[in-house]
C-alpha cells in the first residue's frame, strides 16, 4: 500500500490466521494488519479510515475473510445527520448529563464500568473477562489523539465514550455504560453527543466502525442516517427512509499478502 500524501512510501500488510468470527456464529475471520513496526500517527490513520481499517490498541486493521464480505465500513457526515423521533427522546432525557474529556489512561472507576457493561452486555465475549491490562490495551493506543468521554449525573459515572480525534473527523472506538439503566438510551446518547461534537468542532465525519448485517449488535448503526457505507472503493449514501444496500467490498491487489506471515510489497 502506497500514501504519498503523509509522507509513507510503503506499509507493509499481514494477514493473521483463521480466527472464529466475533460477529457472527459458525464463522472463522481473517484481518489484514498494518506492519505493527511501521510508524504511526493521526494523519495516517485518517488516511486509512478512509479506506474501511480501524484501530483496536495499538494495530489499524481491516476484515479480509475467506469468502465473506460482511463488514462493511460506515461513516456519518455529521452537518447532515437527521436524529429520529426516538433519538430526539433519548437526548432530551439526558440533558442533565454531563460529559468530561479524560485521557486515555486506565482508571479504575472506568474499568468497574466496562467489566459490569461486558458481564450483562456480552457474556462469554472476547474481551468479557478483560484484565486491567487488557482494557487499556484494547481502547488506548500511544500513537493516536484518543480521549475517554465521561457522561456524569451528579457523582455517578453512566457512561464511557472512548473517541479518536482525526484531521478530518472523529472516530467511535467503543462506548460501554451502566448496563443496569437500559432508559436512559446510553449508547444512543454517547453516538449523539460524538455526532454534535463533531459538528461543534467543524469535523466533517464520525466513523461508526464496521456494519454487519446479521449481527444484532451492529444493527443500530442503521439508526443514524444520512448513513454511508465503503463499497468497491468508494463511499455510498442511504438517506432518510432509503434502504441499504449489501454491498461486495473487493479484495486489494493480489500480491500484498504472503501466507500468514504477511511480507508487504
Amino acid at each position: 500500500m502506497t500514501d504519498h500524501d503523509n509522507g509513507h512510501e510503503t506499509l507493509a500488510l499481514y494477514l493473521s490466521q483463521n480466527h472464529p468470527c466475533p460477529y457472527l456464529p459458525d464463522r472463522t475471520a481473517k484481518n489484514l494488519f498494518i506492519d505493527p513496526a511501521a510508524p504511526k500517527d493521526p494523519l495516517l490513520y485518517s488516511f486509512l479510515i478512509e479506506r474501511g481499517f480501524r484501530r483496536s490498541g495499538e494495530y489499524i486493521y481491516r476484515p479480509h475473510c475467506d469468502n465473506c464480505q460482511a463488514c462493511i465500513p460506515t461513516r456519518l457526515p455529521v452537518a447532515r445527520f437527521h436524529p429520529r423521533r426516538s433519538q430526539r427522546r433519548v437526548w432530551r432525557q439526558n440533558q442533565q448529563t454531563k460529559v468530561i474529556s479524560q485521557p486515555a489512561e486506565f482508571n479504575t472507576e472506568q474499568y468497574d464500568l466496562y467489566c459490569r457493561y461486558m458481564a450483562k452486555r456480552h457474556p462469554g465475549g472476547e474481551m468479557a473477562d478483560a484484565s486491567a491490562e487488557e482494557f487499556i490495551g484494547f481502547l488506548s493506543c500511544s500513537w493516536s489523539d484518543t480521549q475517554f468521554f465521561e457522561f456524569r449525573l451528579d457523582d455517578q459515572l453512566l457512561a464511557v465514550a472512548v473517541t479518536d480525534l482525526l484531521p478530518r473527523g472523529l472516530s467511535a472506538v467503543y462506548t460501554f455504560y451502566e448496563p443496569d439503566l437500559p432508559k436512559l438510551g446510553l449508547g444512543t446518547c454517547a453516538i449523539l453527543w460524538q455526532i454534535r461534537h463533531a459538528q461543534q468542532i467543524g469535523l466533517p465525519w464520525l466513523y461508526l466502525g464496521y456494519w454487519v448485517p446479521g449481527c444484532n449488535k451492529m444493527a443500530y448503526k442503521q439508526e443514524y442516517r444520512p448513513l454511508q457505507v465503503r463499497s468497491q472503493e468508494q463511499w455510498q449514501e442511504a438517506g432518510p427512509g432509503e434502504t441499504i444496500s449489501i454491498p461486495e467490498i473487493p479484495d486489494l491487489e493480489p500480491g500484498w499478502c504472503h501466507n500468514d506471515l504477511g511480507i508487504g510489497k
